[in-house]
């Protein structure tokens, strides 16, 4: 199947075709003037300029190619040449039954599938994850999430930053405190202790502590600087510390990561690809890629077409280190020999949208990523407060990520508690309902808006259960889950959907939508489409609920033909919010 704005667009371009016209001519798309149609086709304007012919001759011409087709009301045009579409009621119920029976709501599988990478997460280690890597973490499961129902093969890596400056910095702080630690010795040959020598929460505190003296003193970060290469160059004492830095920090981003329900199949960090960085670059060399820059290993990747200026990718420092190009370059080139990705996305904050030009143009200027080979940079903006600028605590410093779940959470109960939502119920269900309605909050407030906008975070807001918000929609879809288990209590069941009458009409023709939503998400891969389309779906169903007391109904096939319909709203909503990582509870 497809959605009935689809299935217009194939009469439509059809009947263009055969009129001897160009078919892209025939899309249809939703009217903006309702009192004209539900739908219109506006491409006889554009058709009559390539043809050289009166655009309403044209538009006459393809309602009389359409006679034939009872689907339709009488077929009108509208200024010069727009024709107005309206569905008869028959034709609209015939298509959401036929809705309503198919398992995947209309969303066809993809015929052929193909293996999608995607690069999203991808926090550093010895850092806390803060309100920052939100958005990435975020988006990227949405995306798992909508192209793993598509059909296709899906691969998701957290490419976490395990192998940078930052493991010098901490070296060098825990020197300076722990100097007679084995791991400094450079001549220490026993084994190196099992137990790490510092906490989790001592390497939260040291990391900043080194950073900020590192800025603020050259030498130290020299010193950091040179820890990293002899690090990275194999120096055993800071690899057995790196180990308990890495191992540390893993475990405290995979709970955060569990928090918000997001799952990786892959946490390959930078570290994982050493040995093939120094494969590529020494390769790099060799076929005349690379060459000699002020004492760096640079790969050249500008264009004599370029308007602005860009950078050679940086491959190997001065001193001997690689950076996140290198990197990177590494990276894709396993990522296409080890699960012959079709497509990488990398969903990156949109300021590091240069980088990824660089290291896109360095694997196809290289012949490391084939032409065939997708690469995207899925960018995204910053969330801010309410000052406009990027998120901070109430003390001014960067949120962690645990601490804003924890603030969603009680948010969650303090809404509950004032719409006496969930009243009465066992203290474990109450706080489950609450996680669920915080984290609808969180999520829904960041995917409602396009991934390249920077958007406002207001809790006060986001946590409502009314307006376009995580909760509405959880309390909307559990309130189709009361009514469907009343009714199965009553011994009432959903049966054939009627002819629509003006109570129904706008909810189907909403229904009939949600194929094109898919594609069009994944075609942007921007979930707030979806987002938008749940919101007009809670909506529509709201007024269709105040409008036909279903459980109160007397006449049974109406009342069976409106929980059929209410059923087909749940299976999208649900459908909808697993998209985006909410959870719906059972009732509230």
């Amino acid at each position: 199947m497809s959605s009935i704005k689809s299935a217009l667009t194939n009469l439509f371009s059809k009947a263009f075709e055969d009129n001897g016209l160009d078919p892209k001519f025939g899309v249809v798309v939703e009217s903006q003037r309702s009192d004209l149609g539900q739908f219109q086709c506006n491409g006889a304007l554009a058709a009559a300029k390539a043809a050289k012919k009166n655009p309403r001759e044209i538009a006459q011409n393809i309602i009389k190619s359409l006679e034939h087709i009872d689907y339709f009301q009488p077929l009108t045009i509208a200024g010069p040449g727009f024709i107005n579409i309206t569905l008869r009621d028959s034709f609209l119920g015939e298509q959401i039954t036929e809705l309503s029976q198919n398992s995947r709501l209309g969303c066809p599988l993809k015929e052929k599938s193909k293996t999608i990478v995607i690069d999203f997460g991808s926090p550093n280690v010895a850092k806390p994850m803060h309100v920052g890597h939100l958005r990435s973490a975020i988006i990227g499961d949405a995306l798992q999430r909508l192209f793993k129902f598509q059909g296709y093969t899906v691969i998701s890596d957290n490419h976490v930053g395990d192998w940078g400056t930052q493991m010098g910095m901490l070296i060098g702080e825990l020197q300076t405190r722990e100097p007679m630690l084995p791991y400094f010795d450079a001549s220490f040959s026993d084994p190196y202790p099992e137990k790490p020598p510092l906490s989790l929460s001592d390497l939260e505190e040291m990391y900043p502590v080194a950073s900020k003296k590192c800025k603020a003193d050259d030498k130290l970060m020299a010193d950091a600087i040179k820890a990293t290469d002899e690090l990275q160059n194999g120096r055993a004492g800071y690899l057995a510390l790196w180990k308990h830095f890495v191992d540390l920090s893993l475990e405290a981003l995979k709970n955060d990561f569990s928090k918000l329900d997001v799952v990786f199949d892959h946490w390959y960090g930078e570290s994982f690809y050493t040995d093939r960085m120094k494969s590529l670059v020494k390769r790099l060399k060799e076929e005349g890629h690379a060459i000699v820059s002020d004492q760096a290993l640079v790969l050249p990747v500008a264009q004599e077409s370029d308007e602005k200026e860009i950078p050679p990718v940086m491959l190997v420092k001065s001193n001997g280190g690689f950076l996140y190009g290198t990197s990177d370059i590494a990276t894709i080139e396993f990522r296409r020999e080890t699960f012959n990705a079709d497509t990488i996305l990398y969903v990156v904050d949109k300021r590091q949208s240069l980088h990824f030009e660089q290291v896109f143009r360095a694997v196809r200027k290289t012949g490391i990523a084939k032409k065939e080979t997708h690469l995207t940079h899925v960018g995204f903006g910053t969330v801010n407060g309410p000052d406009g600028k990027p998120f901070k605590t109430r003390a001014g410093g960067v949120m962690k990520l645990a601490a804003l779940i924890e603030e969603v959470t009680q948010k969650a109960k303090e809404r509950m508690q004032e719409a006496e939502i969930a009243q009465g119920m066992a203290e474990e269900e109450y706080n489950n309902i609450a996680i669920m309605v915080g984290k609808a909050a969180l999520k829904f407030a960041d995917l409602m808006n396009h991934r390249l906008s920077d958007y406002i975070f207001d809790i006060e807001k986001f946590s409502r259960f009314e307006g376009k918000t995580g909760p509405y929609l959880l309390y909307t879809a559990v309130r189709i889950k009361s009514i469907m288990r009343k009714a199965t209590e009553k011994g009432v069941t959903p049966g054939p959907l009627l002819e629509p009458g003006d109570k129904e009409r706008g909810l189907m023709l909403l229904l009939g939508n949600l194929p094109d939503i898919i594609e069009s998400t994944e075609e942007h891969f921007a979930p707030n489409f979806i987002c938008d389309f749940a919101y007009a779906l809670a909506q529509e169903f709201n007024r269709f609920y105040r409008e036909c007391h279903i459980l109160n109904e007397s006449d049974a096939a109406i009342q069976s033909s409106w929980l059929t319909l209410s059923n087909l709203c749940l299976r999208q909503l649900e459908l909808l919010l697993s998209i985006l990582g909410i959870e719906i509870p059972e009732r509230m």
